[in-house]
């Protein structure tokens, strides 16, 4: 599908780059405001570190997933700040 990752980057604190099947590519920025909930653990760096690709999925251990609805708003703006 066009919104699956393909390529998948740390880069500052909480932020990552992506690149979708369809060659949008943009960037996906945590807010401190986030990190409540299902996301409560991804504060500590070292476990947000653990993100990896699985199936064109942004995912982190815990079946831990973002939305392809990320595809959307990064083709738009270039960028998807959760907060």
């Amino acid at each position: 599908m066009e919104w699956d990752v393909v390529d998948l980057k740390l880069q500052d604190e909480h932020t990552l780059w992506v690149r979708f099947q369809d060659g949008v590519e943009g960037v996906v920025k945590f807010n401190p405001s986030a990190f409540r909930g299902v996301f409560a653990h991804l504060r500590d760096q070292s476990l947000f570190g653990q993100v990896a690709v699985v199936n064109g999925v942004v995912t982190w251990p815990g079946e831990l997933d973002l939305a392809p609805a990320m595809h959307d708003e990064i083709q738009r703006k270039g960028c998807w700040i959760l907060s």
